[in-house]
C-alpha cells in the first residue's frame, strides 16, 4: 500500500480522463469509423421519417427502445461531429460520477485513491467501449446510479435513474427488478419510469407506426440465441463452450439464465441485510452487473465494461486488507491484462468471446466471496427503519 499509493493517487483518474479525451479527439478526427454511434443516428433518422427500425430476422443494427430514437434526435440534428461529442460525454461522465459517488459513499480514508486505482485498473477493459460510443457505458452509470438512489430510497432520483436506463439499453430491466426486490416501496416509482419510457414515443409519431415498432421491438427481445452461425455470435457463458467445440442447447442455456438470476436475486437481498449502506451498494452492484454481463443473451466482448468500474473499485478496496497480497495482485493483473486481449490482432482472434466470460467470472466471484466474508448482521430495528 505504501508503494501503490503515492503512484496512484491521483495518477489512475489522469489517465482515466485523458484516455476519454483522446477518444473525443479521435471521434472529432473521424465519427464513424470504430464506432457504434451511426447505429443511433440511423435509429433516430428511420424514426423521423416513419420507418422500420429494427432487423427482427438478423437481429442486429438497431436494438434500442423507440424511445431512444426519439431522445437520441436533438444529438442527431447537432451533426456527427458535435453530437458523438455530446453523446461520448454524456456516457462518460455519467459512470465516472456514479464510480466518484460510489466511493463517497464508501467512505474512510485514501478515498482520492481508491477511485483513481480502480479506475486504472478498469481502463483497459473500459477503453474499447468509450471509443465505439457504446450506451453500455451510460447503462453502467444510470444503473449504479439507480442501486444507490434505491438502498437510500430515494423516489424521484431512482424514477429519474430508471428512466434513463432503460433508455440506454433494454436490459436494464434486470436493475429495476432487483431495485423493486430491494425497496418494495419504490415499486410504483420503477414501473412509472418503465412507462414513461413506453410512452414518450406516441407524442412524436403515429399510434399505427409506434404500435407496428413495438410490436418488433418485442418480438426482438424474444428472439436471442446461443446460435454460432448467425451474424450475432454471443460473449456470454456460452462462449467458451461454444469456441472449443461444445454448444450448450438454447433450453439449457435459459435455464442457467433463470438460476443464475435467482440465485443473484438471493445474493443482492443478503449483501442489503449483511453488509452495512456504504459497502452495500458496490457489492449489489457489482453482483447486478457480473450478472448482466456473463449471463445477459446479447452479450458481446465490450458489454463488460459493465463490471469493469466497480470490480476495479472492489479490487482497490481489497488491496488496502492485511494478508490479501497474493489474491490482490492476482486479480488487479487479471482485471488488467483482460482488457489487452484485442491490442493484436492475434491476440485479439486468440481470446475473442471466450476469453472475458472466463476471467471477468473469475475476478466477480472472488470479489463477491470477500465481500461476503466483509458481512455483518443489521441489528433488526436497522433493518426495518431501512426498508421503510
Amino acid at each position: 500500500m505504501m508503494v501503490t499509493k503515492p503512484v496512484f493517487d491521483r495518477l489512475g483518474f489522469w489517465l482515466w480522463v485523458g484516455s476519454f479525451l483522446i477518444v473525443l479527439g479521435l471521434a472529432l478526427w473521424s465519427p464513424n469509423p470504430r464506432s457504434v454511434v451511426h447505429i443511433y443516428r440511423h435509429g433516430s433518422e428511420a424514426f423521423l421519417a416513419g420507418e422500420p427500425l429494427y432487423q427482427v430476422e438478423v437481429a442486429m443494427g438497431y436494438l434500442y427502445a423507440p424511445a431512444f430514437a426519439v431522445l437520441y434526435v436533438p444529438l442527431l440534428k447537432l451533426g456527427p461531429y458535435l453530437g458523438n461529442v455530446l453523446w461520448h460525454m454524456l456516457g462518460f461522465g455519467v459512470l465516472t460520477f456514479a464510480a466518484m459517488r460510489q466511493v463517497r459513499k464508501v467512505g474512510g480514508e485514501e478515498q482520492t485513491w481508491l477511485l483513481s486505482f480502480g479506475l486504472f485498473l478498469a481502463l483497459p477493459v473500459s477503453l474499447a467501449a468509450l471509443r465505439n460510443g457504446q450506451a453500455t457505458i451510460l447503462l453502467t452509470g444510470a444503473c449504479w446510479f439507480l442501486t444507490l438512489s434505491a438502498l437510500e430510497g430515494r423516489r424521484a432520483e431512482c424514477f429519474f435513474w430508471a428512466i434513463l436506463a432503460i433508455i440506454a439499453k433494454p436490459t436494464a430491466i434486470i436493475m429495476l427488478l432487483l431495485a423493486g426486490a430491494l425497496r418494495p416501496r419504490l415499486i410504483p416509482a420503477l414501473v412509472l419510469a418503465v412507462l414513461v419510457v413506453l410512452v414518450i414515443p406516441y407524442g412524436f409519431a403515429s399510434t399505427n407506426y409506434i404500435n407496428a415498432q413495438y410490436h418488433d421491438f418485442f418480438r426482438l427481445l424474444t428472439s436471442m440465441t446461443v446460435d454460432p452461425t448467425g451474424p450475432f455470435v454471443p460473449a456470454d457463458f456460452t462462449a467458451p463452450f461454444t469456441r472449443f467445440g461444445m454448444p450448450i442447447p438454447e433450453s439449457v442455456a435459459t435455464i442457467v439464465r433463470v438460476v443464475a438470476g435467482l440465485l443473484t436475486l438471493w445474493l443482492v437481498l443478503q449483501f442489503d441485510r449483511r453488509l452495512d449502506s456504504n459497502l452495500g451498494g458496490l457489492a449489489i452492484f457489482l453482483a447486478a452487473a457480473f450478472y448482466m454481463c456473463v449471463f445477459n443473451p446479447r452479450v458481446e466482448q465490450n458489454t463488460y465494461a459493465m463490471a469493469a468500474v466497480p470490480a476495479g473499485l472492489s479490487i482497490a478496496l481489497l488491496w488496502r486488507e492485511k494478508g490479501a497480497g497474493a489474491v490482490r495482485w492476482f486479480l488487479a493483473t487479471l482485471l488488467f491484462v483482460t482488457g489487452l486481449t484485442s491490442v493484436d490482432l492475434r491476440l485479439h482472434d486468440l481470446f475473442h468471446l471466450w476469453f472475458r466470460p472466463l476471467s471477468v467470472s473469475i475476478i466477480a466471484c472472488v470479489l463477491i466471496g470477500w465481500l461476503w466474508t466483509r458481512g455483518r448482521q443489521k441489528a433488526p430495528a436497522a433493518g426495518a427503519v431501512a426498508r421503510g
